[in-house]
């Protein structure tokens, strides 16, 4: 086909817009989740997936509906994130987000804050008030405070479910440094608006039973959350160590654009010419799956586990992950809705 021809035919099967969300991966198999859990969780992850496709339907921006679906499941006790997030060692809950606009690549996030009720709207005003890009425990909750931001005590994140785990971590030393349950319960979104400008947005409490101030990928930009309009948005669940390592999120962005350029390249097309704007190239040999395959591959590789949502500037949607399953949903404008739960969905 016609360059110009698959163009218009891409153009013709482009959503307006779309929208994925994730709600932690790990050791989730069928039978392992009580009916009252799977209940829980699906609907929550719809709760998500309707605030999120509410501000897209009606032609909002990508940024804000990361915000507001990552917020919806920030409040859901059946995730890892605000309230129902995990304790620390020391019987805390230490939270961290990250936001990120993929027009400009502009980026803010927080790590360790102990009373802002929704982190991620923390990572945003840190990303739109403030000259920085991350900002940590008491300084962050500070500039919360001074940003109007709802803050609750530290005691309103924590869940009994949450505190047996730690007991349990405590009570057996042979259970090794990460999440008591193999439940990465991180939650995240990625979306493309209407206007094909990509966002990512992520937000955690962590690991059970972590310490010294332990910080994992989410809030790194770049690891845990990125955004870029030249090629995707990114947001990743996981063994956050693993995840800095590879630079998850950055990876697969990076990945998709050498592909692009390759594309591009192999059709005798400058990159920098009218035809190849980020847009018109996306899509041309890009096989988003195979790339979000081959970064969790090289994350499995180092001994990690965890999963990836990611969403292209033409409205592609992949997720993948390396473990049992993995708590997620999409949706988008050509009525596309899924919620799932096990590697087999």
């Amino acid at each position: 086909m016609p360059l110009a021809a698959q163009a218009q035919s891409q153009s013709a099967q482009k959503p307006k817009w779309t929208l994925l969300i994730h709600g932690g991966a790990g050791i989730i198999e069928k039978g392992k989740l009580t009916p009252e859990q799977e209940a829980g969780a699906t609907a929550g992850l719809d709760a998500a997936l309707d605030a999120g496709s509410k501000v897209l339907a009606a032609g909002g921006s990508s940024l804000d509906a990361v915000q507001a679906a990552v917020q919806v499941l920030e409040d859901d006790p059946h995730f890892n994130a605000g309230r129902g997030a995990v304790f620390t060692w020391d019987a805390k809950n230490e939270l961290d987000a990250a936001i990120m606009d993929g027009r400009n690549r502009a980026a803010g996030s927080v790590a360790s804050t102990t009373t802002t009720r929704h982190p991620v709207a923390a990572a945003r005003a840190v990303m739109e008030k403030s000259p920085h890009v991350m900002l940590s425990g008491a300084g962050a909750d500070q500039f919360a405070r001074e940003q109007g931001l709802e803050q609750v005590d530290n005691s309103w994140f924590a869940t009994p479910e949450r505190r047996r785990q730690l007991d349990k971590m405590k009570a057996n030393d042979k259970l090794g440094w990460f999440d008591v349950d193999l439940k990465y319960g991180t939650v995240g979104a990625v979306a493309m608006d209407q206007d094909g400008h990509v966002a990512a947005a992520t937000s955690t409490g962590g690991l059970t039973g972590k310490r010294w101030g332990r910080i994992g990928d989410a809030p790194i930009i770049g690891a845990g959350t990125y955004a870029d309009d030249r090629a995707c948005a990114v947001s990743a669940t996981g063994a956050g160590e693993f995840f800095i390592r590879v630079g998850v999120a950055h990876e697969i962005c990076a990945r998709v654009r050498f592909a692009q350029q390759l594309a591009l390249g192999d059709r005798g097309i400058s990159a920098a010419s009218p035809g190849a704007a980020p847009h018109a190239a996306t899509g041309y040999g890009v096989d988003y799956q195979d790339v979000a395959d081959a970064v969790m591959a090289e994350v499995k590789q180092l001994g990690g586990t965890g999963g990836v949502i990611v969403v292209g500037t033409e409205g592609e949607m992949v997720w993948s992950f390396n473990t049992p399953g993995m708590y997620r949903g999409r949706a988008s404008s050509g009525g596309d809705r899924v919620v799932a739960f096990y590697g087999e969905d």
